[in-house]
């Protein structure tokens, strides 16, 4: 499984009403792309939870053909022509929990923290699958944990129905659309 996102700051007075309801008109698109196992569409708004205006949807593949497929589609040559050429984030995911009930979610959180040098992975793998299961017995509808070796980095992303019950570090973001097969 690969995890990827990507991120578009817009400017501090965007009227996100916009990024709203283009995710409410195009996210049904997706809920049956093959090799999509999950998008959420997420958004936050300049203030008490983000520091900008974002919108930055978050996605588990299958496997690389099926991100490829997505990178390659008329969807995604539309988003780029609305929205500009995004770099893109991908991680190798260590665990996914993926209930069907993450559909319902309206919040997500996302933490990415460096990797330290000659890091212990299976180690770092087990805090991380600790961290996963406390988060879904938390209430979280949906946690990926996933690592990249490039910048050495790895990621904890999150979805809940309700305002987490234990608020993160990272990036908290309100949920437009879930997209899942």
């Amino acid at each position: 499984m690969i995890a990827m996102q990507y991120s578009f700051t817009l400017p501090a007075d965007y009227d996100m009403a916009i990024v709203r309801r283009r995710i409410a008109d195009k996210g049904p698109s997706l809920d049956h792309f093959d090799g999509l196992l999950l998008k959420a569409y997420l958004h936050a708004t300049r203030g008490e939870q983000s520091a900008e205006n974002l919108y930055a949807p978050f996605y588990v593949w299958r496997d690389s053909e099926a991100m490829q497929r997505f990178l390659g589609s008329p969807g995604f040559a539309a988003l780029t022509q609305a929205f500009g050429w995004p770099s893109i984030r991908c991680w190798q995911v260590w665990d996914a929990y993926l209930s069907p009930q993450a559909r319902q979610a309206r919040f997500a959180t996302r933490e990415i923290r460096p990797i330290a040098p000659y890091a212990a992975l299976d180690a770092l793998r087990d805090e991380a699958r600790e961290a996963l299961h406390r988060d879904t017995e938390r209430g979280a509808l949906a946690a990926v944990t996933a690592f990249e070796p490039t910048t050495w980095s790895w990621v904890s992303f999150r979805l809940f129905d309700d305002m987490p019950p234990h608020p993160s570090a990272g990036q908290h973001y309100d949920v437009g659309h879930v997209s899942q097969p």
